[in-house]
């Protein structure tokens, strides 16, 4: 491998898809160096995962981007059926549950992928980082002390190498990470962005269309002047051409081929659920599609590829910056692998119409309680369970509070009483009661989710210590 002019950096993030982008966001608000690298000349351009869970929403607003997703985005439109070109009545397809204190969101956010990308990357750029584009990577070899990536724009040498390109990743193949799954449907789908006269279809409901050569649907994207079309082939493929796609819709709808006035991007897949044997390799990880591929039904695939980074990336901050054992890194495979499994097995039952979109789809009850960083319990909460939101008694939410790169150490009740002090990486906050947590000592993760808990602090400076956070007494 040619080595000449080798640039280096902490993290070398290889794709700039949702996970990609959401790592190199959280790497640099850690003042972690990094650089992702994208193969394109530029960010993917279509809308293909487009609906932005519950659990998401509170990841991407920790990562400062809650407001530019509620400008961009909305709720998920009403289903409308169609039948002979008249209208047969609505059904909704989502859990919408009303926010609570604990839980802020409570319905599905709907915002195509390319303005999810769009949004992570402005926030990065905000942060002082960027993508290089068009530096595909053809090579890779690690040692005890690092990777080298050989890239079409030259070598980079990194202590770390994320996997963020993909169901198709380079990175993965080039490992020789088996990816085992099953075609969850063999019928081709066909999916493309495109404009419709506003006068031939409503932007107010999500437009379903049945027939016998497969379902049909044409969807408003919020914060945007497209529709997302989505159309299954049982016979025959698809003809992905703009012409096939206006064809398409004319035939299956009551629309006319001109009622489409731009075709903007189309694909076609074959849905299919597989997952990497591991996540990760000696100092490569695999996150996102390169990890897992799902069928779109569940809405789950771009959900579960952005809390794969955000696990990943308070790790890699605490390896490389405060001194936590490189073992802590051990802990990414462990809890987002049983995850991942999950959540495909979840899209696919509800593909094949055995699963409603429920509560499970919000990915709220999420958590790592089996991990190998949960310790104790306290209260009505579990180690690795989310760390519920709540008022914070001083005018904020307890997520304004967690907000950001650092653990909180959190004191719920009257009799608990943080025995340490702030530092860098450690806030302390006391409340004299949240219904959601009853009563204890609580340290919340950089990722939301409980690390320890306990009714005293015993035992919780030895836990801090195996994550590399040293405690400072009161």
């Amino acid at each position: 491998m040619e080595l000449n002019n080798v640039k280096e950096t902490g993290v070398l993030i290889v794709g700039a898809g949702p996970s990609g982008l959401a790592l190199a966001c959280d790497l640099a608000r850690r003042q972690v160096p990094a650089q992702v690298v994208e193969a394109a000349p530029a960010l993917f351009p279509g809308s293909r995962g487009k609906g932005v869970q519950p659990r998401t929403r509170e990841v991407l607003d920790d990562l400062g981007v809650g407001d530019a997703v509620r400008a961009h985005g909305g709720p998920a439109p009403v289903g409308l059926a169609w039948e002979n070109g008249e209208r047969r009545g609505e059904h909704d397809m989502f859990r919408r549950a009303a926010p609570t204190e604990a839980e802020p969101y409570g319905e599905p956010w709907m915002m195509p992928q390319w303005r999810t990308q769009e949004i992570l990357r402005q926030r990065l750029r905000a942060l002082g980082g960027d993508v290089l584009f068009s530096a595909a990577l053809t090579d890779l070899a690690q040692d005890a002390d690092g990777v080298t990536a050989q890239l079409s724009t030259g070598p980079v040498r990194a202590a770390y190498l994320v996997a963020a390109d993909g169901g198709r990743s380079t990175v993965r193949r080039a490992l020789g990470i088996a990816m085992r799954g099953e075609t969850v449907d063999p019928s081709p789908v066909l999916v493309a962005d495109v404009r419709i006269d506003e006068t031939a279809l409503d932007r107010l409901n999500w437009h379903l269309f049945m027939g016998e050569a497969g379902y049909t649907a044409l969807c408003p994207l919020p914060g945007t002047a497209d529709f997302q079309l989505v159309a299954q082939f049982r016979d025959g493929e698809p003809d992905t051409t703009p012409e096939g796609v206006r064809k398409l819709i004319a035939a299956r709808t009551h629309l006319a081929t001109d009622d489409v006035t731009e075709v903007r991007w189309s694909s076609d897949f074959r849905p299919r659920a597989a997952l990497a044997d591991r996540f990760r390799t000696g100092r490569v990880f695999l996150t996102g599609d390169a990890a897992h591929v799902h069928s779109p039904a569940g809405g789950q695939g771009l959900n579960t590829s952005v809390q794969d980074a955000y696990n990943l990336g308070w790790k890699l901050g605490q390896v490389l910056l405060h001194g936590a054992p490189e073992s802590l890194l051990d802990s990414y495979e462990a809890e987002r692998r049983p995850v991942a499994a999950d959540m495909l097995g979840l899209s696919t039952r509800i593909h094949r119409g055995q699963q409603e979109r429920g509560a499970a789809t919000q990915q709220l009850g999420l958590g790592y309680r089996e991990g190998p960083l949960s310790r104790g319990r306290a209260g009505l909460l579990e180690a690795g369970d989310r760390a519920p939101d709540g008022a914070a008694g001083d005018g904020r939410r307890l997520f304004d509070v967690f907000r950001g790169p650092h653990f909180t150490l959190l004191s719920v009740g009257p009799s608990a009483v943080p025995p340490y002090a702030d530092h860098g990486m450690l806030r302390t906050h006391r409340v004299a009661a949240c219904a959601a947590y009853g009563s204890g000592l609580f340290l919340v993760r950089p990722d939301g989710y409980l690390g320890w808990a306990g009714d005293t602090a015993e035992g919780l400076a030895e836990y801090a210590d195996t994550l590399g956070l040293g405690l400072r007494s009161a």
